[in-house]
């Protein structure tokens, strides 16, 4: 065995609290080097004449990725407390991994050895929200969604759809085009809706905001948005409002004090300023997102920064009943600022939702003290090289799926927030060449996969669009126009989420085979198991795929042993 490659920590992704009573415990090893892993484990306080009392437990092999094997086992300590270690074996060699070291014989004179769960503790459990785990998400830009009061028009605002999108024109999507259009949403089966930043601010994105506390009024106002908020909860449907928490706009009324005020400013602290005269060109002399002069980033390390952001979460909370935030720039901004952040919102609702924009490893923000969860983009990385771009075959989709649900713990998976494109990011089907075949797996891939997942608006009726400002374009409203076929596979593929829990976040996730083009993988949890089989390839493939103990179709192309290129099949254990 090669002992370099096994690896285990008792903590983050390795060791959690997955509830009040079960603990979920993770081993690595070097990919097909071990034959098996036994959890050594007792009581550090049970010790009898005979010494100290411990049990073995096997571990399964929950998952392999390029380099690594996982194994993994939930086990409940009767008093909350654990000390183990890991009888590993590979033919004839067994090996005693502890916190000390390795060993060819369990040393059972001293728990001091072992690895060390000291207690159970059912605070520090993480807990997202639990209506989360279910919910399917609707991203809207509002600019571009529809424009349902012409009254309030932002200066300039062009007929809807008469031009391409450009980074500064507008066409008047507010919140009353929502509201006119929620019946789109029940019927396509969403039950969230996030929406991009709503507060006043010049551009037509909203990310350079001038008041945190004011809508803008292209939006409509304060009393339409509260409408909307009560609107979706009727339909079941929940709210999340974008944050831009990391830097402000130029124009916020503290930015302009400064700038107006230099170094005589009360606000020169909100800022991360490093000289004066301030200056934006050629490059700015303050820290900003990237280095746009428009955005100065916030020091959140300031106590007056910090109550004003904080005042502002709550307040959207408190007042109209919104469900979630969405933080930009997330990774960016202090921790111990989203421990505070997290604290405030908890302390208005505790089943608010908190989301980080972040597209690397989050471990460090997912520890239960500060996000719920975070954009899941390896996944839609992953997605995207597979099945749009053919970048990656079945075999390594597979590896990097499993390399990303053994990053975190299994609660935080089951939070992840899932997309396949945004207002960031080319739309899913130009992603596609515009191959609506390829468009359907993607879905069929994330509305089957582990978190909660994500739909941007107008993708469910086949629009296109390329970088920004090209996926922004304004939704498509013409019956004519839209792709209903595509529409009703995203419909038909949320209803089966509903059905099946399995295919939200209640069952486990094992991929049974990987070659090619064609991919199978398995739902599952206790008696209830749904299958999924897909080909990614313009050819007729074969899937050797075990269905002895009988199956029912339930979605997809028939299946005799092969799938039609692009073809899926989903199935239900009878």
């Amino acid at each position: 065995m090669l002992k370099e490659a096994i690896y285990h920590r008792a903590g983050n992704n390795y060791a959690y609290a997955y509830d009040e009573k079960t603990l979920h415990i993770r081993l690595r090893t070097k990919k097909g080097d071990v034959d098996s892993v036994s959890l050594i484990h007792g009581d550090p306080y049970d010790w009898t004449k005979e010494g100290w009392q411990t049990s073995s437990s096997l571990m399964t092999l929950s998952g392999t990725d390029e380099y690594f094997d996982y194994y993994f086992i939930a086990i409940q300590p009767p008093y909350r407390r654990l000390r183990y270690g890991f009888e590993i074996k590979s033919g004839k060699e067994t090996l005693i991994y502890t916190e000390k070291g390795f060993y060819e014989k369990a040393p059972f004179d001293d728990t001091a050895y072992y690895f060390c769960f000291p207690f159970l503790n059912a605070i520090d459990v993480f807990r997202a929200p639990s209506w989360v785990k279910d919910t399917v998400w609707y991203q809207i830009f509002p600019e571009r969604f529809a424009n349902g009061d012409t009254s309030n028009d932002p200066k300039g605002a062009l007929p809807w759809a008469s031009e391409e999108p450009q980074f500064n024109n507008f066409f008047g999507g507010d919140f009353q085009g929502v509201i006119d259009h929620i019946d789109h949403l029940v019927k396509l089966g969403v039950t969230g809706i996030y929406f991009t930043p709503i507060f006043k601010a010049k551009s037509n994105h909203k990310y350079d905001t001038i008041d945190y506390l004011e809508i803008d009024q292209q939006f409509g106002d304060k009393e339409t948005f509260r409408e909307l908020v009560k609107v979706c909860h009727e339909n079941g449907i929940k709210v999340m409002l974008d944050a831009v928490f990391n830097h402000s706009g130029y124009y916020f009324e503290p930015f302009q004090d400064v700038l107006k005020k230099q170094e005589d400013s009360i606000y020169k602290n909100w800022f991360h300023l490093r000289e004066f005269p301030i200056e934006t060109e050629p490059r700015p002399n303050y820290d900003t997102f990237a280095f746009v002069a428009d955005m100065p980033k916030l020091n959140t390390e300031n106590p007056e920064v910090r109550e004003y952001l904080l005042n502002v979460a709550r307040y959207w909370v408190e007042e109209f009943d919104i469900d979630g935030w969405r933080l930009d720039v997330a990774n960016e901004v202090d921790h111990s600022f989203w421990r505070e952040f997290r604290t405030a919102v908890k302390s208005v609702k505790p089943e608010a939702y908190i989301l980080g924009e972040i597209w690397h490893d989050s471990m460090s923000w997912l520890q239960g003290d500060q996000f719920d969860a975070v954009m899941n983009y390896p996944f839609t990385n992953a997605a995207l090289d597979f099945v749009a771009k053919e970048a990656i075959d079945a075999k390594a989709f597979a590896e990097k799926m499993t390399s990303v649900l053994h990053m975190y713990p299994e609660n935080v998976n089951e939070a992840a927030f899932n997309l396949l494109g945004s207002h960031d990011t080319k739309r899913v089907l130009t992603f596609c060449d515009e191959n609506k075949d390829k468009m359907k797996l993607l879905f069929l891939l994330m509305l089957t996969f582990k978190g909660t997942p994500c739909i941007y608006y107008g993708d469910e009726i086949g629009m296109t669009g390329g970088m920004d400002p090209g996926c922004r374009k304004c939704m498509e409203w013409d019956e004519e126009k839209q792709d209903k076929d595509l529409f009703g596979h995203i419909q038909s593929l949320l209803s089966l989420r509903k059905e099946f829990k399995v295919l939200a976040n209640e069952g486990e996730m094992k991929f049974l085979t990987a070659e090619g083009k064609t991919l199978a993988y398995e739902r599952s949890k206790e008696q209830e198991s749904v299958l999924v089989l897909i080909n990614a390839g313009e050819t007729v493939a074969e899937l050797s795929v075990n269905m002895t103990e009988g199956y029912e179709k339930i979605f997809g192309h028939d299946f005799t042993g092969s799938l039609p290129p692009y073809g899926f099949s989903m199935f239900r254990k009878k």
